[in-house]
């Protein structure tokens, strides 16, 4: 089993920066891809940024050039730094794996989400 927390969001004033992160952990054998999603009130869950094992990133639109992902994969830990935030980007952001575990399976997870919030 994994189990990934986040950690980082808040209260910010927009146009100001903000860094999330993930740890991963557990019984571990490799993380493939990683990703935040966002959902904010009434809206679907969706994709903001992923990363590859290798390193390769990508971005929503409307993200594109604020928001930066990166890993360390020493550490099984995701970060994503955020500049230029806007009162649009308030919504609880998620970190998801697709990771193996000791049972040698890859599977999907999710961490438990953490509220940004940024206001005008």
């Amino acid at each position: 089993q994994v189990q990934l927390v986040e950690s980082g969001g808040g209260l910010v004033q927009a146009g100001g920066p903000l860094r999330l992160s993930c740890a991963a952990s557990g019984n571990i054998l490799s993380i493939n891809f990683m990703a935040w999603y966002r959902q904010a009130p009434g809206k679907q869950r969706d994709l903001v940024a992923s990363i590859t094992a290798a390193g390769s990133t990508n971005y929503a639109d409307s993200v594109k050039d604020r928001f930066t992902i990166s890993r360390d994969n020493a550490n099984n830990t995701l970060y994503r730094r955020m500049n230029s935030l806007k009162p649009e980007d308030t919504a609880v952001y998620y970190c998801s794996c697709n990771a193996v575990g000791k049972h040698g399976f890859l599977l999907g997870y999710w961490g438990q989400g953490t509220q940004v919030t940024v206001s005008s």
